[in-house]
């Protein structure tokens, strides 16, 4: 695993540096040097195109100094659509893991009755990250991965054929899953704090909606890496063939979240 980047503390309160060590040791934020348009940095709206007015009121004195709007600035196009990309690829990413745990479960806990709290567990934890994201897919309306279908069958598949060859199996595909999924979101939060430290060196506004994306960010991914613990100290290692099974589920998630991403 990479080696965690070295950077100075940032000032955004809500920072937490729980699992950051799984920073790969540079993120491609190049990609964020482009041509700016006009949306706010409040994330507000993603996918509209309205600009601010062109002539705001004149503010002056403290006024002026205590407005946020003064020091608000648009975001890049490029920003727009990493964040664009980001939330469409997570909502993809938490509807197969509730397929799968969904179709685990029945074969699982019926020949493993004492893990039906943990399976459940794992499930609500998967269907509140779905629930988040797909608030905010609505609230920025960005539309859904074309590929809906596609990894709704998937995922489904996976799942209950994991879990009918042996609960090794289907906890080493939690395991491949989870190893997958933590480190993307480990990426994405990088990024956004690259972008956080780069208005904050500029003087510009923070908005609450980003440091709310990062926190939410943050907290999901965590729990993710809390599943991938579970799957190990429940044999996820002991799967047979354990190198073989976990390795191409590993490729086609990150298959996946390279096609969600753009499609």
């Amino acid at each position: 695993m990479a080696r965690p980047c070295c950077r100075k503390p940032l000032n955004l309160a809500t920072q937490s540096l729980l699992y950051d060590f799984l920073a790969p040791s540079c993120f491609k934020t190049a990609r964020l040097n482009r041509p700016t348009r006009q949306f706010s940095t409040s994330l507000r709206c993603l996918s509209s195109s309205e600009p601010p007015h062109p002539h705001p009121t004149p503010r002056a004195g403290h006024e002026a100094a205590t407005d946020p709007a003064t020091r608000s600035k648009p975001l890049t196009q490029a920003q727009r659509d990493f964040l664009t990309s980001a939330l469409r690829v997570n909502q993809a990413g938490e509807l197969a893991a509730t397929l799968i745990y969904k179709a685990q479960t029945p074969p699982i806990v019926a020949s493993h009755p004492h893990l039906r709290p943990l399976m459940k567990h794992m499930y609500d934890q998967e269907a509140g990250h779905l629930a988040t994201f797909n608030s905010l897919l609505a609230k920025h309306r960005i539309r859904p991965t074309a590929m809906y279908p596609i990894w709704t069958f998937a995922a489904s598949a996976l799942g209950w054929g994991t879990a009918i060859m042996s609960r090794e199996a289907a906890m080493a595909c939690t395991e491949a899953v989870e190893t997958v999924i933590g480190t993307h979101y480990n990426q994405q939060v990088g990024v956004l704090l690259e972008m956080v430290e780069g208005m904050e060196e500029r003087g510009e506004e923070v908005g609450e909606d980003l440091k709310v994306l990062i926190e939410d960010i943050r907290r999901i991914r965590d729990e993710e890496l809390e599943h991938l613990d579970h799957a190990v100290e429940n044999d996820a290692q002991k799967a047979v063939p354990h190198e073989l099974l976990t390795g191409v589920i590993r490729a086609g998630c990150r298959g996946a979240i390279w096609v969600s991403e753009k499609v």
